[in-house]
């Protein structure tokens, strides 16, 4: 089955390939021709996710899915949540985003360093049905960057699965098997084994 997969992202592109398997051909918007970006202006990650789904499906007129994934942070209120890919200011990196984040968590002790990652996955099918996966990871955030492996807030994000280690340091198998991201794929593609023949 082909899917377009929202995202100009290789790396989650890859990801998300290899936890759907060979069953799905994924393809980006940019494959497709698909080239603007869209204005993610929903206050929720469901809402975004919808966005970027509903702009695909509107020009391709195909299966699709779009994701949004949020890091929540506690002692910040659940922030940078919707705002997480921004949270930097606009034009900044992933890198100024955990720079950010880890001065703004330098005082908070071990115990009150809980966070998650949040991802919603809105699925389009060729009928326009809109279908919704969710997937959490609990966790903390690190007092400093470790490991190279991952993207995002990766490097800063220890989740309670593996506390030895940051997200960054598992490796893609590892991370996938449990990651937000990961949770919301698997979801989507059970759903669709059972459900689109």
């Amino acid at each position: 089955m082909k899917l377009i997969f929202g995202t100009s992202n290789r790396g989650k592109l890859r990801e998300a390939s290899d936890i759907l398997g060979p069953d799905y051909q994924l393809v980006c918007p940019a494959d497709m021709g698909i080239t603007e970006d869209v204005e993610e202006t929903g206050e929720t990650l469901k809402a975004n996710s919808i966005l970027k789904a509903e702009h695909i499906f509107n020009i391709a007129h195909a299966a699709c899915f779009a994701d949004d994934t949020g890091l929540e942070v506690d002692a910040l209120g659940g922030a940078p949540g919707v705002h997480s890919a921004r949270y930097a200011g606009e034009g900044h990196d992933f890198a100024a985003n955990r720079r950010k984040l880890l001065a703004a968590m330098k005082d908070v002790p071990e115990e009150q360093r809980t966070a998650r990652f949040r991802c919603v996955v809105t699925l389009i099918l060729e009928d326009g049905q809109k279908h919704f996966f969710d997937g959490v990871v609990e966790g903390r955030i690190a007092t400093q960057e470790m490991g190279t492996m991952g993207f995002g807030y990766d490097a800063v994000f220890i989740p309670d699965a593996f506390p030895r280690y940051t997200m960054a340091e598992l490796g893609e198998d590892l991370k996938n098997s449990i990651s937000h991201r990961g949770m919301s794929l698997r979801l989507m593609a059970d759903w669709l084994k059972e459900n689109v023949k």
